[in-house]
């Protein structure tokens, strides 16, 4: 049953619509001016609002602005999943365009004419209460969608060593080298093991090595003193520091400089950073993971990376393995892309045909997960409800 309140001077007119909605089912309370009617809406949660703008003491055009900025504060107060979609029909007694326009700008939901007409109240009220239903769905799915961290989809025999390995190790504070190709989900293995470790609640800082120029990795990494080079306009913490308490994840670290290496295996041995322009060293607690598409063996091999601190890193290894070497999993994973990227996209969930899943397991995938993500919103984009073989081949 939705909850109703109309807020009128005029009896009649708050009797008769009492009625009317009363009659359709809903629980209908009333105010008799835009003060108490305001109090009302504050104290109790209202599926929908009307109010007359022509009252005493406070106009409609106030009520709705009270009520907009109440759920401003709501939502800054509760974050953007608080429940602040009450939607407010406006009822006047003047044809008054730019009122209406002022009103609907200003965040009601539609704008009523006296007299009333039954019609249009009950159509008005209809759309507003399944606009507020579908708002409030939208919010849970996409809390949904927001609760989820990072997640590893999939059941084969690979996969299924990697979760076991990470439920091992993730408690303790090992060092993890996390290896595989571009686009298996290195970075989703770090984020497992920081939201099953100790330091979950603290921060989780990550470093795309490869992202950043060479001449600027200590400083990103380590820090810097205001003046220790051309634009170091004031002192800056490194990630080293930000991470403290948490994890550090070093993505691609087998693009990271010989001079850099050489301060990263300082910073693990002594558990301590130095920011560049400084002599002071500063103490962090930081568990280190680290990651990379590169065999290190053979850059090692070839002078690009410290043995030392490979040992160092190299504590516990996960290897991810590609897609073409866990098949299997297509099916599970097309199911979860799907329905995320419907629920993103905000359309209907759609289905992929068994031979649509054959035709991606028979695909080769360079791309890993990351280019199966992309084929299924592809897909979901220029195919019809249902996903076919022939549009696998046409668009995949």
């Amino acid at each position: 049953m939705s909850k109703l309140l109309i807020i009128d001077d005029e009896r009649g007119i708050r009797n008769t619509l009492r009625e009317i909605l009363a009659d359709e089912g809903h629980e209908v309370d009333v105010a008799e001016n835009g003060k108490q009617g305001l109090e009302m809406a504050q104290a109790k949660a209202y599926d929908l609002i009307f109010t007359d703008i022509k009252m005493p003491e406070m106009d409609g055009m106030e009520v709705l602005a009270k009520i907009v900025e109440s759920r401003k504060s709501k939502v800054e107060s509760e974050g953007e999943f608080a429940s602040t979609d009450t939607p407010v029909v406006m009822i006047s007694g003047h044809g008054d365009v730019e009122t209406a326009v002022q009103a609907l700008k200003m965040g009601a939901y539609d704008f009523l004419l006296k007299p009333l007409d039954l019609n249009r109240i009950l159509i008005t009220t209809k759309n507003a209460l399944e606009s507020k239903s579908l708002k409030q769905e939208t919010k849970i799915l996409r809390k949904k969608i927001s609760s989820k961290g990072p997640q590893m989809i999939g059941e084969s025999a690979a996969i299924m060593r990697v979760r076991e390995i990470i439920n091992k190790v993730a408690p303790t504070e090992a060092r993890v080298l996390i290896t595989g190709a571009n686009g298996t989900g290195k970075e989703v293995v770090a984020h497992l093991l920081h939201e099953q470790s100790a330091r979950a609640n603290g921060p989780l800082v990550e470093v795309n090595c490869a992202a950043i120029p060479s001449e600027l990795i200590e400083s990103e990494l380590f820090g810097h003193m205001k003046g220790s080079f051309t634009g170091a306009v004031k002192d800056r913490a490194g990630k080293f520091e930000q991470a403290d308490g948490g994890t550090l994840f070093l993505d691609e670290i087998g693009d990271m400089s010989l001079a850099a290496q050489t301060k990263v295996l300082r910073a693990l041995q002594e558990s301590e950073i130095t920011r560049v322009g400084s002599d002071k060293p500063v103490k962090v607690n930081v568990r280190v993971l680290a990651a990379t598409n590169k065999d290190l063996q053979k850059e090692i091999e070839a002078g690009n990376f410290r043995e030392d601190l490979f040992h160092r890193l190299n504590v516990i290894p996960i290897h991810v393995p590609s897609l073409n070497e866990r098949i299997e999993d297509i099916p599970l994973l097309v199911d979860y892309f799907c329905e995320r990227i419907c629920n993103e996209q905000g359309i209907a969930l759609k289905t992929f045909e068994p031979e649509a899943i054959k035709a991606l397991q028979a695909r080769q995938w360079t791309g890993n997960i990351r280019q199966l993500r992309n084929v299924v919103e592809r897909l979901i984009i220029l195919a019809g409800a249902k996903i076919t073989k022939e549009d696998v081949e046409m668009y995949a």
